[in-house]
């Protein structure tokens, strides 16, 4: 019986499509599974045609509806899988197949398909631009060195006349995925034996044969990264009804060598930009060491609830609902896990207080003690210096560095300042309170006292965590192989936090891994939000640097986000409802499409406009709404750990992105001024980036001075 083959080319049109036509489409499928052989040779009312002139003559066509068609790679070597690659119009269907050209890669063995004759066209426009262009992109690289990379002779050709970045993205669109990967790296400057480790190596089928295979059903295998073969109907039917989800947490070869190594010598550091898998590379990680034995417990941690309940419902997806397994994984936040811990261990635990309510009892201690200090200076100073570095007493205060605080403070000052940290805390426990960083300094007491908890612990967005939260996290498991494994990404940190991971006593030197390629956004959308952090540096995970996102790209493309500013507020919400009106009626889901936007005040009145014009909606606070069909409302900071297929960005304007009330003046404090700044820009970036297709950035007023100088018009 046929075999049938999902291409990611077909998930993304399939997204797009209308309801009738997926449901033609399901209907198609389902027809498909059920023949034979002999069967579907016969046409069974599938009415399976070749591609006249098709460059590739193993290309078909299926019938979907009287207007549209199926473009199928059908095989020609007696194995029996075919592969849907994508459902078009029906005259569009059959140009499309003929351009399009499947082979395996001769170096990753992989499936990949370029259009052959878009190449042949424009390859000797190129050549003849070349002969008058000082340099050459590639002219340093040798033809065998390219050859054992998996560059094909038509590429080849055409790479040998690329003088620039800016026509190899001009043929991106044209060339075979691997393929087109290896030259993006080197085109940012890796060497060929880097790009043969970061990329060869880890696609490449481990035992793979050294001579060209034929075989189709075994390139498709190979080719897991982009094509998934459905092996019955009731999973045929879940992942066309379902395929946003069903890919969700899908491995892609650039995360699998790091997700699946047997086991690491000690703590692992997996960093890269958003949408590079880290969240789905922790993800798989769990998995593995589920599978490598029956009993260990391991501990998945994040920093805030709603990410929380995202990795747990993920993690549900990945592990097919195994209650067994889902038993033995901890999903929750660190400061939840501490104060869990803490109440087993303690008969009373003081109720943790707000950053709200603590800089407000700051306040009244600097009134009471007349401290020459604000309440925003001291709350910060007991945040980054005082419980950064686990400091007891007024001698370790006095002895502490205090790098990265951008005012000066003298023993008699620090004498001051450490009455009033005595005062706090005084204060705190005669009302019953602390907070929830002092109950995470208490947890990892306890733990070093009475040992670890967990096997393993994983932690994702790790960017985010204080060390009085990593301390927690380093005493829940014993020091050793396949202790610690932590994701994150520097550019998305959006919390006060500072860290050096090293000072911790986690060190990952020789185990870090740094994610390159973003399967989420388009290149459009990641270049352009890569442009709201150019002009800024920020310190890695480690701290001992700066964290960069050279090489760092997508593989898709698409529209080019949208900027537009409004008179005022009442003009650029209608102008959003017309928006998200305009995305429903083609063909995006409202559930597929996040609002964002600094504050819910701005949240509320998009709420309403919406609801009159009948749109459903969802508001997202301390959880994932996964189960309501309604357009997602959240704040900034709740957009962290979402991904949709269209994004607005509302409100970024200049009194809102930065908030002025969350940026220390430069007078008081230049370093810590610069730190807020970065880290309202690093909201921004991050909204932005939880776009899959569609981003659109509004703003009432003066824009907002992150956007680029050319986006504020």
């Amino acid at each position: 019986m046929p075999r049938l083959a999902f291409a990611n080319s077909f998930w993304d049109g399939y997204d797009t499509l209308e309801k009738p036509i997926r449901a033609g489409v399901r209907k198609a499928m389902a027809k498909f599974q059920a023949l034979s052989a002999a069967e579907l040779n016969a046409d069974k009312g599938l009415h399976l045609e070749s591609v006249e002139n098709s460059r590739d003559p193993r290309m078909r066509t299926i019938r979907i509806t009287g207007f549209w068609r199926g473009v199928v790679l059908a095989p020609d070597d007696g194995s029996d899988v075919f592969l849907l690659v994508n459902v078009l119009p029906h005259d569009h269907a059959y140009s499309w197949a003929a351009k399009r050209l499947y082979s395996a890669n001769t170096a990753t063995r992989a499936l990949e398909v370029r259009n052959a004759v878009a190449i042949d066209q424009l390859t000797p426009m190129y050549e003849e631009v070349a002969r008058k262009a000082p340099e050459l992109l590639f002219e340093k690289v040798s033809d065998r060195a390219l050859h054992e990379l998996g560059i094909d002779a038509q590429v080849l050709r055409a790479v040998r006349s690329i003088s620039d970045k800016a026509q190899l993205e001009a043929f991106a669109t044209l060339l075979p995925e691997d393929q087109l990967e290896v030259l993006q790296y080197l085109a940012e400057g890796f060497t060929p034996d880097d790009v043969y480790r970061d990329v060869v190596t880890v696609r490449r089928p481990s035992g793979s044969p050294s001579e060209p295979i034929e075989d189709l059903a075994t390139v498709i295998a190979n080719t897991a990264a982009r094509i998934r073969i459905v092996t019955g109907a009731e999973e045929l039917e879940e992942v066309l009804e379902k395929p946003f989800a069903a890919w969700r947490v899908f491995l892609h070869p650039s995360q699998r060598r790091v997700a699946f190594r047997t086991s690491y010598g000690g703590p692992v550091q997996v960093t890269g930009g958003p949408g590079t898998g880290k969240t789905v590379a922790a993800l798989h990680r769990v998995k593995h060491l589920l599978g490598r034995s029956d009993d260990s417990r391991i501990l998945l941690a994040t920093y805030t609830n709603a990410l929380a309940a995202g990795l747990r419902d993920n993690l549900d997806l990945l592990l097919d609902g195994e209650e067994a397994l889902l038993g033995r994984v901890d999903v929750t936040t660190v400061d939840a896990y501490a104060n869990g811990f803490v109440r087993s261990q303690d008969s009373r635990v003081p109720v943790p207080l707000g950053d709200r309510e603590q800089q407000q009892l700051w306040g009244r201690v600097a009134k009471r003690l007349d401290l020459p200090f604000t309440e925003r200076f001291l709350a910060q100073e007991y945040r980054h210096v005082v419980l950064g570095q686990n400091l007891r007493d007024l001698d370790s205060y006095l002895a502490a560095s205090r790098n990265g605080r951008g005012t000066g403070l003298g023993p008699g000052r620090r004498k001051l300042l450490w009455e009033g940290v005595e005062l706090f805390e005084q204060t705190l426990r005669d009302h019953g309170e602390t907070s929830h960083l002092r109950i995470c300094a208490r947890a990892a007491d306890l733990l070093s006292q009475r040992g670890p908890t967990h096997q393993h612990v994983v932690v994702d967005e790790a960017q985010d965590l204080h060390p009085a939260q990593w301390r927690v996290l380093r005493a829940a498991v014993a020091t050793g192989p396949d202790d610690l494994f932590l994701t994150g990404d520097p550019h998305q940190r959006i919390y006060d936090s500072r860290v050096t991971l090293s000072s911790l006593g986690i060190q990952t030197s020789g185990r870090s891994f740094r994610l390159r390629v973003n399967y989420r956004s388009t290149e459009e959308i990641l270049a352009w939000s890569a442009r709201l952090l150019a002009p800024v540096a920020v310190d890695s995970l480690e701290g001992d640097g700066t964290d960069s996102l050279a090489g760092y790209r997508s593989l898709l493309h698409g529209r080019r986000p949208e900027t537009h500013g409004y008179p005022n507020r009442q003009q650029e919400v209608t102008a959003l409802v017309e928006q998200i009106q305009q995305w429903i009626a083609d063909g995006i889901a409202p559930g597929e499409i996040g609002v964002c936007a600094r504050f819910n005040l701005a949240l509320d009145k998009a709420a309403e406009k919406l609801k009159a014009a009948g749109v459903p909606i969802a508001r997202v606070k301390g959880q994932v709404m996964t189960g309501n069909p309604g357009v997602r409302l959240a704040t900034m900071h709740f957009m962290k750990g979402l991904e949709f297929r269209a994004v607005a960005v509302l409100g970024a304007s200049a009194d809102a992105v930065p908030f002025s009330r969350e940026i220390t003046p430069a007078d008081a404090d230049p370093l810590q001024h610069q730190s807020d700044l970065l880290r309202e820009r690093c909201l921004l970036f991050v909204a932005c980036t939880r776009a899959r297709e569609a981003l659109r950035v509004t703003w009432s007023g003066e824009p907002s001075p992150f956007l680029p100088p050319s986006e504020r018009t």
